[in-house]
């Protein structure tokens, strides 16, 4: 490849991997996604790409929806609870995230809410919600009907649920609860960490069967306390822990030594934490160690 198709190519890469992540809400199948979109753009005769921007967006949408049928047979036989990989963004790695629309779209919340759709109405709702598609636009892509993406665009907004309830707050109320459920964490404080929680809060850990991790959500202000505990006493004294913006939001990483063992999310709402999500899984967080190195 001459060096301007690859500078060419490299133009589009950030874009190209945000959608390929929101696609398949792996980091690492998203890089192997846009390579081989690299091979393919590598080549291609010029003559046939009249767009290079278009033409790539439409191998990557169509190389994740051939990954999303495998994917899916192999999430049903996943270990306990299944987590997209955390993505570190205030490097700008999944794009300009500077609104709260913007944020909410690459959360843990709503990639796990993708989840519910099929291939296709998954690639027609990020293409619209993420990138504003125009409905043209999406029926060239996945070489559909105007009337059927919108069908479609209708069917999965509803399976995902309204958007604005799930907005984050502002960037930094959100550090500031985060950082006061740290200081009630470490200190041992139930109190505090009982006025942070929802009553319904809830607590997904993400092991893969790799590691202990609770196969099953953690329902309940009062569970999710006795769990955050008895986590705290086992291996809090092992593992260093920073915050961390990850998917849109404030987040906490934390390394066993050099190596990266955890990263958690929290899903905020009226001021207090309703869900916290733990990928522990090492295969996960292979792509956001490499982002953060060793603490």
């Amino acid at each position: 490849m001459t060096t301007a198709i690859a500078d060419e190519f490299e133009s589009h890469r950030p874009r190209l991997f945000g959608l390929a992540y929101r696609m398949l809400g792996s980091a690492d199948e998203a890089e192997d996604t846009v390579q081989d979109a690299y091979l393919r753009f590598s080549g291609a005769d010029r003559a046939d790409i009249e767009h290079p921007g278009a033409w790539l967006a439409k191998v990557v949408t169509n190389l994740c929806l051939n990954r999303l049928t495998s994917a899916r047979a192999r999430r049903e036989q996943y270990v306990g609870t299944w987590l997209p990989e955390p993505v570190v963004t205030s490097d700008g790695t999944l794009g300009p995230l500077e609104s709260a629309e913007q944020r909410d779209a690459v959360s843990m919340a709503v990639l796990v809410l993708l989840e519910r759709l099929t291939p296709t109405e998954r690639a027609v709702y990020v293409l619209r919600e993420a990138f504003a598609y125009g409905y043209r636009e999406i029926a060239g892509v996945l070489e559909l009907t105007e009337a059927n993406c919108r069908q479609l665009h209708r069917r999965a907004a509803r399976r995902v649920g309204e958007p604005g309830s799930r907005f984050v707050p502002a960037p930094e109320r959100q550090e500031e609860l985060v950082a006061s459920f740290v200081t009630a964490a470490r200190d041992g404080d139930l109190a505090g960490l009982e006025k942070l929680l929802a009553a319904d809060a809830t607590w997904w850990s993400d092991g893969g069967g790799k590691v202990s991790a609770a196969r099953r959500p953690v329902e309940g202000r009062e569970k999710v306390l006795r769990f955050l505990l008895g986590a705290i006493e086992k291996w809090g004294a092992a593992l260093r822990f920073a915050p961390v913006e990850v998917n849109g939001g404030s987040g906490l990483a934390a390394w066993d030594g050099d190596v990266l063992a955890l990263v958690i999310t929290f899903d905020v709402r009226d001021g207090v934490i309703g869900g916290i999500r733990a990928v522990l899984n090492p295969d996960k967080l292979d792509f956001a160690g490499r982002q953060l190195g060793p603490l």
